[in-house]
């Protein structure tokens, strides 16, 4: 197993676009989980709410936080996946140019697979910031029919 400099060079130049992919799923990654920590947080305050007492806009938002906390969870678990596989396909691609091993069609299918899931975590995101306009829409229209007069 003879090595040569150039040749590391040239999978180091093959690896540095998924490591970008991978700085950008760790970004996301993070925006995620500050999303979830503010769901939580807001769930506690409603649940401590509900324990004093009974109520039904209190109750109803309990349940869009479950809904949102669900598909923020789905959407870390599908970026985290992706996350996986992109250092899967990196780990390939010195492995194979160092073993000269054919992983070419692994490589393919991992970093397929990983933009699935990169795709998927897109997917969750989006329908839980709709789910959270529609609620904050919801609740602004309840505020006006409030502050009508009659």
């Amino acid at each position: 197993m003879n090595i040569q400099i150039s040749d590391i060079g040239h999978v180091i130049q093959l690896a540095i676009a998924p490591v970008f992919l991978l700085t950008g799923v760790a970004t996301k990654l993070t925006v995620l989980t500050n999303r979830l920590a503010r769901i939580i947080d807001r769930t506690r305050v409603l649940e401590d709410r509900l324990k004093v007492s009974r109520n039904e806009e209190f109750s109803a938002e309990l349940e869009h936080m479950y809904q949102r906390s669900h598909l923020i969870n789905f959407a870390i678990t599908s970026s985290t996946s992706c996350g996986l596989l992109i250092c899967v396909v990196i780990a390939m691609l010195f492995l194979g140019d160092t073993t000269n091993l054919p992983l070419d069609q692994y490589i393919a299918g991992c970093f397929v697979l990983a933009m699935i899931g990169l795709i998927c975590s897109f997917v969750f995101f989006l329908r839980e910031i709709l789910i959270a306009s529609r609620f904050m829409r919801m609740q602004h229209v309840a505020s006006l029919t409030q502050q009508s007069p009659r």
